[in-house]
């Protein structure tokens, strides 16, 4: 990919800009817009309409059973599908950082200032746009409003006595996750101001980031030969745009806290649902000079121009006393905080706000059992913790900042890494937060052991990282609306282990225990239109369950396939067994994870048909081509499969098991041969073994079992799955046909290739690119020595999503090379961590081909894996 072709997209993006003004502190590295620009690309998401007839004729039943599922689902449970094959989220390009920390709920604020998407209710997402929240400047001069302005590039039907219409081409966003700032140029008055976000996402501190907050700092720079009085308004609507809005009984009351010398003022906006009550806070941080007032409601409709004068009229707001009344049925309620100050001539001045909400306890879909967000370890469940969620917010937010630069300055400096990648790296990191995510305090009376104990080959029924740093789960998706989905995880993992580990060791807890378990209640499975047992004993579930439904209790969400289809669960789950001991060198998790991996993969062996060493699919589909059935034994599971008998020799030489071992490695002997025998073709390994006239595909994934031995410090010598010759070879040739021959290079390796150079569309997926599996691919061909094609290959996908498609903060699972997506904010590509994994490595092995300082602040729990 030439380095024309990269600095041409980044400049589109801001190529409408017509201010010279840089703003305050703005860095250069991250994801940058500006405010007019407009995309040209408009795709639209895959649905059931986009299925090929070949397809459709090969999976009518499914598709008829799953229309009579969804029937049921919607029109008669009155429950959202986890999957909507009818009704995907259209494309919006429009999303900036979420604000917020982990498992608290997110708001999602726009790069043009638009608060357009909420997760407040665990799990499940809310698209709306709310009109009136904005912040709004107002500058004065002797005593006399000279300019006031909407800071945003709308011009609604409603609220029209508000001044609409800024100037998108005078402002631009920039985002370097967990901060983003936006920098506006006031035209004509020689005053620049930059709004920068704060979220509290501090790599390895399990405190401050579970906090649901987020600070915004307006620095205000005065180029005048004159003196100004600035005043910047926040204005918030009791709720999120949904229709419980208007539902009555919302509140809103002004509050003053004093703690530590320090002051903190706003106003309280109690949202009072039957269920889920929660309450928003906007507050500011009392200083010397600086002024802060306050309107406690207001409706916001019609005009609403009583609010605009207040303000106009002398620059603060009239700061009634006393609560607002509850709302009526069928009315809104909303609120509004000005902060201002003076600014001398060619000076600067702050004003910071807060956002806080406070949802201390939540119950899911099914209201069977009450939980604790992980910040009321803290702050308390009682549900008034937003005035010190705000104080702690203003004050602390510096501390804050110091830890993430300290985070993010090493890869920042290094100039031999490309820019687009430092903004991959952190800005994909949205996801951690904005996933659906929740972060929970276990219950007193919960057992995630699956009733067996640590004395029976079981686990503690609380283990000691659970009940210390709590229990985490995220969605698949935010359209595939499952927790902690095993197969994905696999790969997103990589951001939770490297950056806070003990909510990877927490995950891995939940999944050991629901190994164990079984529920042999039989529901109807889509793909095969057969019933079977919701949960197999010793076989890994699929997902931990539905937020509509009841997570953690009612595990396989996903019905689409019974449980013996996910085969390649079991090795997923040993390979990161092993990686994360490797990573935080945990010889109790070790310890307690050693007899679930062993039962797991007895399970497996049942698909080592001929006896070879080799497990075979039988029919069953291949986990990373949905529809695309395979016999015998395949590229990615064979491969899992052998990196997982790797592994199980060193984890058997660890615990001292020479039994184990010599088991293992006699199965990894033979099967080593027999892969290498059904598999290699002379370039790469088959997708298959089957013979048919696709099973030599070039399947861009090939090699996943290999990425995760190299990742565990594994893959060569005693413990060595694959000849290190062929997988050179193999990832030479998927860079040359699934990547070089697809889209010109330009948009990462599409997952299946013909040797002919042309995409096997065989499949439903099998002509997509997915994001996430091309993050890994580009670390296994760092670890191989592959830098640059590495590199390239990531680029592709990196361009193709954050600046020509407008899928910023949305990264979906999936794309093809024209005309649509496939679910939008997907878990999978916070793999892009394993490139920073691999960079670490390369760097540690002493390669001199690797960016010097690649990844010097990653840690993993007191362990420095480089420096």
């Amino acid at each position: 990919m030439s380095a024309d072709w990269g600095e041409k997209s980044t400049a589109d993006l801001m190529s409408r800009y017509v201010s010279k003004e840089e703003g305050h502190k703005v860095p250069t590295a991250g994801w940058r817009i500006c405010l007019a620009h407009e995309f040209k690309e408009k795709r639209k998401p895959f649905q059931a309409k986009d299925v090929s007839l070949s397809n459709l004729v090969e999976h009518y039943g499914l598709g008829i059973r799953y229309l009579k599922w969804w029937y049921k689902k919607t029109q008669v449970e009155r429950k959202a599908p986890f999957i909507d094959m009818f009704h995907a989220q259209p494309l919006r390009q429009i999303y900036g950082a979420p604000l917020g920390g982990i498992g608290g709920g997110t708001i999602t604020r726009g790069w043009r200032g638009e608060f357009c998407r909420w997760q407040l209710t665990p799990g499940m997402y809310h698209y709306k746009t709310v009109t009136a929240n904005q912040f709004t400047v107002c500058l004065r001069r002797g005593g006399q409003t000279v300019y006031q302005q909407v800071l945003s590039t709308e011009r609604p039907p409603t609220l029209q006595g508000w001044n609409w219409g800024y100037c998108g081409e005078y402002a631009f966003y920039h985002a370097l996750y967990p901060r983003a700032w936006t920098v506006y140029h006031l035209p004509g008055q020689n005053v620049t101001l930059t709004c920068r976000q704060v979220s509290p996402i501090i790599p390895h501190d399990y405190k401050d980031s579970s906090l649901p907050v987020a600070v915004f700092i307006w620095d205000v720079e005065n180029k005048n030969d004159y003196a100004l009085d600035v005043t910047i308004m926040f204005t918030m609507v009791n709720g999120s745009g949904h229709k419980d809005d208007k539902g009555g009984g919302h509140w809103n009351e002004p509050f003053h806290l004093e703690k530590e010398g320090e002051a903190v003022s706003g106003v309280l906006l109690h949202h009072s649902t039957p269920v889920n009550p929660y309450t928003l806070c906007i507050a500011a941080r009392g200083q010397p000079n600086k002024e802060i007032s306050h309107q406690t409601a207001f409706r916001p409709k019609g005009t609403c121009s009583s609010l605009w004068s207040d303000l106009i009229t002398d620059g603060r707001l009239d700061s009634p006393t006393g609560s607002s009344p509850p709302t009526p049925k069928g009315e809104k309620v909303a609120a509004a905080l000005a902060v201002g100050c003076s600014v001398l001539p060619h000076s600067r001045n702050t004003l910071e706000f807060c956002l806080a909400w406070d949802m201390p306890k939540i119950t899911f879909g099914s209201r069977e059992r009450e939980h604790h967000r992980r910040y009321t370890r803290y702050f308390g469940s009682k549900g008034d913790a937003s005035p010190s969620l705000s104080h702690y917010a203003l004050t602390h937010y510096t501390e804050w900042e110091d830890s993430i630069e300290k985070w993010q300055t090493p890869i920042l400096q290094d100039r031999s890494l490309p820019s687009w990648y430092k903004s991959a790296l952190f800005n994909e990191l949205y996801f951690v937060a904005d996933g659906g995510t929740v972060w929970t305090e276990i219950q007193e009376d919960a057992d995630i052991s699956g009733g067996v104990r640590s004395e029976d080959g079981g686990l503690p029924a609380q283990p000691a990282v659970v009940k210390e740093y709590g229990r985490f789960a995220y969605l698949e998706g935010q359209e595939y609306r499952m927790y902690n989905t095993y197969d994905v995880h696999f790969y997103a993992s990589f951001a939770l282990i490297m950056l806070w580990p003990k909510l990877a060791l927490s995950v891995q807890y939940d999944i050991a225990g629901s190994v164990v378990q079984q529920d042999v209640t039989e529901r109807l499975h889509l793909m095969n239109g057969q019933y079977a047992a919701v949960k197999a004993k010793n076989v890994v579930p699929h997902d931990i369950g539905d937020p509509d439904d009841e997570p953690w209790q009612r595990v396989n969400a996903y019905l689409i396939h019974d449980t013996a289809y996910w085969k390649d669960l079991n090795l997923k789950f040993v390979l990161q067994v092993y990686r994360d001991y490797h990573l935080t060198q945990d010889r109790d998790y070790l310890q307690d994870m050693w007899p679930i991996c062993q039962a797991v993969m007895e399970s497996e062996l049942k698909f080592d048909l001929d006896g070879d060493g080799l497990i075979e699919n039988s029919g069953f589909a291949d986990q990373t081509y949905d529809g695309w059935t395979v016999t015998g034994p395949s590229a990615y599971c064979g491969g899992l499969w052998l990196a997982s008998l790797c592994v199980m020799c060193k984890m058997a030489t660890l615990v001292n098991c020479e039994e184990a071992h010599q088991r293992y490695r006699d199965l990894l002997v033979r099967g080593r041969a027999a892969f290498d025998k059904l598999l290699w073709n002379g370039k790469y390994y088959n997708y298959d073994s089957s013979g048919r006239d696709l099973s030599n595909s070039a399947m861009s994934d090939q090699c996943a079992g290999h990425w995760f031995l190299r990742a565990s410090g594994l893959g060569e010598e005693e413990f060595q799955a694959f000849p290190k010759e062929k997988i050179r070879t193999a990832l030479q040739s998927v860079f040359d046909l699934n990547v070089m021959s697809f889209a010109g290079g330009q948009m990462g390796a599409v997952n299946g290739m013909r040797p002919e150079g042309v995409p096997d569309r065989s499949s439903v997926q099998s002509d997509e690119v997915w994001i996430g599996v091309v993050y890994g691919l580009a670390a296994t061909m760092i670890y191989e020595g592959m830098l640059e094609e590495g590199m390239r290959t990531a680029e592709g996908c990196y361009r193709t999503v954050w600046e020509r498609l407008g899928m910023a903060f949305q990264t979906p699972e999936a794309y093809c090379e024209k005309g649509i997506y496939r679910s939008l904010a997907y878990m999978r590509p916070l793999s892009v961590w394993a490139m920073q994994l691999a960079l670490d490595h390369s760097r540690n092995d002493g390669d001199t081909s690797v960016p010097q300082g690649a990844a010097a602040t990653s840690h993993v729990g007191d362990r420095i894996i480089s420096v």
